[in-house]
């Protein structure tokens, strides 16, 4: 089992300190949330949290994702990176390809992309960005996303993305895992077909094992089963060393941990006992 502290939603000045104190406390990862901004007006519905609000987030600071990757990374040096998970299907994935291709190179290829659709119609209106076809157009983005890392020459032209043929430099020295988020079917099908591993927003350990079983069997169909696949969850199952062991029986591979409950609108604490509570959790369950 790997082990990810999640730090994002917090002061900006929380970032750096955290990074360096998760490496040094023996974390495998840490895994970064995306938002983008919070709307006037909205009426989609959240659906990773009981009631589908969202006003959790009107007050949470949140820094750029890969911005703020790319600033911990700088200070740090074994650790890895993740989205958990990136907006990418409102953004260009030129652009995206670019700013991944950045950090791969000034970090030594330290990044795993989590990638989803967002759940709220608003983060595509305020981005000029259709809602219809998302779907099609988040598809279209990955193969985009594998064309341009390899160091070649690679156009695109499908339903919904014309792009003339074109080359990054500094290709990475490996491609980047591309992670998969979401719970629908859909999501499921499309981490197995084409993704390199699936990221779990939070689930009931009966719920999460019928999710890995589908994608156990959505992979065998496709005939994917013997790529290496990685299975991010959060970690609400993971504070006693029987949860780890059945999370691992399940066929997780990384669990996020964090000591805070956002959805409830929980208070944030200050940096020294969010340091105190990660170092505890490394001392109980990564390095007893």
């Amino acid at each position: 089992m790997k082990f990810s502290f999640q730090v994002g939603m917090c002061d900006p000045d929380h970032y750096l300190p955290l990074a360096q104190a998760a490496e040094a406390a023996g974390f495998d990862g840490i895994t970064v949330p995306d938002s983008i901004c919070y709307p006037q007006e909205a009426s989609s519905k959240y659906p990773y949290n009981e009631d589908g609000s969202r006003e959790f987030l009107e007050s949470i600071p949140f820094i750029e994702s890969l911005i703020a990757i790319t600033a911990m990374t700088a200070v740090t040096e074994r650790i890895r990176f993740a989205t958990f998970v990136y907006k990418l299907a409102v953004r260009q994935a030129p652009v995206v390809a670019k700013q991944v291709q950045s950090i791969q190179a000034l970090s030594g290829g330290r990044l795993d992309l989590g990638i989803g659709i967002s759940p709220w119609e608003e983060d595509f209106a305020v981005c000029g960005v259709p809602w219809e076809k998302r779907g099609k157009r988040f598809d279209e983005q990955i193969a985009i996303l594998r064309g341009l890392e390899s160091g070649e020459f690679f156009g695109f032209d499908g339903e919904l993305h014309s792009m003339p043929a074109n080359k990054m430099n500094p290709a990475p020295a490996a491609p980047t895992p591309l992670l998969i988020g979401g719970h629908t079917e859909v999501a499921l099908k499309r981490a197995a077909r084409v993704g390199d591993g699936w990221m779990c927003a939070g689930a009931e350990m009966e719920e999460l094992a019928a999710y890995i079983k589908r994608l156990q069997q959505l992979r065998e169909e496709f005939g994917t089963a013997d790529k290496p696949f990685q299975i991010f969850t959060t970690g609400q199952n993971a504070f006693s060393k029987e949860g780890i062991e059945e999370l691992e029986n399940i066929g997780v591979t990384s669990v996020v941990i964090g000591f805070r409950n956002v959805y409830a609108m929980e208070p944030d604490v200050s940096l020294e006992e969010k340091i105190q509570q990660l170092q505890w959790y490394a001392g109980e369950f990564i390095n007893g």
